[in-house]
């Protein structure tokens, strides 16, 4: 099993020993309430098998033909152009003769980049969600970007967690940004602290979800779904299911409690004087342990839905960034300024012309892993280019002088002498100016093929 199989499989088993509503465990492994109970009746019946897709690999009878689709979009753009969705699908249908349904038109258009001409959105009628039972079930991640330092220093952003059972804090710190490595650091301590949680509840940040106003690429039209960012990787990587609020209401656990903190912290921080951000830092470890106390609930069912690591990577090789590279004929590989040579090792004597997988992790480290194994790399030794700029001088000159000796024979002694660079010469030749009639370059002579031989 997958991770998210292996996630979908402690769910259920929570949900069995009734420890989670029907509803609560659809959120968690991100499904309709219908589909969760077919879920639940095929695991007694098949246990684990139950899990994966009877569909899975499958081509779908009903797919639409790409002439089809092909038709739908150049008649939306010529023809039927300004038309809403609704318009559209009625139109094909009468005078086409073209009978979609409209989600199918509007996947469609959605897939090609064109919206609908109007879009209606009815009221919603918003209703106070009920806490998830037990701490460890559910997350929610955000960021504060406030003026916590009142204009005693820089402006910093608050990235934190918050659990929806306790309505606790489980790990906070101070950043210059919102940004993919704050938030792999913070859910490194919240790990390292409590365990993995179920799930986590974010915003639509493009921290944690792709862009979908841009175009998917090739691989991602092959595979059916597009690549999930660096922290929604890692996410998958862990078996923590990623759920994504439509509106800021919707996470508004976190949101009140970032008003409690603008208020409560600033004022602390104020109090203690802080002016870095590691005097922030400071504070904010002491305030974290008195909000939990001051502002926490007791959970609706006693224990903890954290759970420890599985047996795999390594957390460093899960919180971290990866990249794809290219191995160059030279086993070497540029990420960042740098380039690495790859060394050989008992499983291949070279890496060349292969795809690689390059970690940046936490601290700064490289580490490159091949179908899943480290491989050995260090610093390659610099280009020479590199190393003429480091010298701050030319490579020598050849100065070919031509003697006679006693027995006749022509040979070419040579004269090798370094001609160090000076400021003016660097000058003249970033410029682009020639050089002097009397420069050294021009006084070596020319080799004939008659003296080579």
């Amino acid at each position: 099993m997958n991770a998210k199989e292996q996630q979908r499989v402690m769910v259920l088993n929570r949900l069995e020993r009734s420890e989670v509503t029907a509803a609560e465990a659809a959120a968690l492994m991100g499904v309709t309430l219908r589909h969760a109970r077919r879920l639940l009746a095929r695991y007694r019946i098949d246990g684990v098998a139950a899990m994966a897709h009877g569909n899975r690999g499958r081509q779908p009878i009903h797919t639409l033909e790409p002439a089809l689709r092909d038709r739908v979009v150049e008649l939306a753009r010529v023809r039927f152009a300004g038309c809403n969705h609704q318009h559209l699908t009625e139109l094909l249908a009468e005078r086409e003769g073209i009978t979609l349904s409209r989600p199918s038109v509007w996947r469609i258009l959605r897939a090609a980049g064109l919206k609908s001409a109007r879009h209606r959105r009815p009221p919603k009628h918003r209703l106070r969600r009920e806490r998830y039972p037990q701490e460890g079930m559910l997350l929610q991640l955000d960021g504060s970007n406030h003026d916590w330092l009142e204009g005693r220093g820089p402006r910093l952003t608050l990235i934190g967690a918050i659990d929806d059972a306790t309505g606790t804090v489980p790990a906070a710190l101070f950043r210059e940004r919102e940004d993919a490595h704050g938030y792999f650091l913070l859910l490194q301590e919240i790990i390292e602290a409590k365990g993995v949680p179920l799930a986590v509840y974010s915003d639509k940040h493009s921290i944690f979800t792709v862009n979908l106003k841009r175009s998917p690429t090739v691989d991602e039209d092959l595979r059916g779904n597009q690549e999930p960012t660096q922290f929604g990787r890692a996410l998958a990587e862990l078996g923590i299911q990623s759920i994504l609020a439509d509106s800021p209401q919707a996470k508004g656990r976190i949101e009140r409690g970032w008003e409690t903190f603008q208020d409560r912290l600033v004022s602390e921080l104020r109090i203690e004087g802080a002016r870095t951000s590691q005097e922030a830092t400071a504070t904010l470890e002491r305030f974290i342990p008195r909000f939990n106390v001051r502002f926490s609930v007791p959970p609706a069912s006693p224990g903890s839905a954290y759970h420890p690591l599985a047996t795999g990577p390594r957390l460093e090789d899960v919180l971290c960034f990866k990249y794809l590279r290219t191995v160059a004929a030279d086993n070497t590989l540029r990420f960042g300024g740098e380039v690495l040579q790859l060394l050989p090792s008992a499983e291949r004597a070279s890496y060349s012309r292969t795809r690689v997988t390059v970690l940046e992790r936490l601290d700064g480290g490289l580490a490159v892993r091949h179908d899943g194994k480290t491989v050995a790399s260090r610093k390659a030794p610099p280009e020479p280019a590199v190393l003429r700029a480091r010298y701050g001088e030319r490579p020598a000159l050849l100065h070919i002088e031509k003697s006679t000796p006693s027995n006749g024979q022509h040979h070419i002694p040579v004269r090798v002498e370094r001609i160090p660079t000076s400021d003016s010469h660097r000058e003249r030749h970033h410029n682009g100016r020639k050089p002097a009639p009397d420069h050294p370059w021009r006084h070596i002579p020319a080799v004939t093929k008659s003296q080579n031989r």
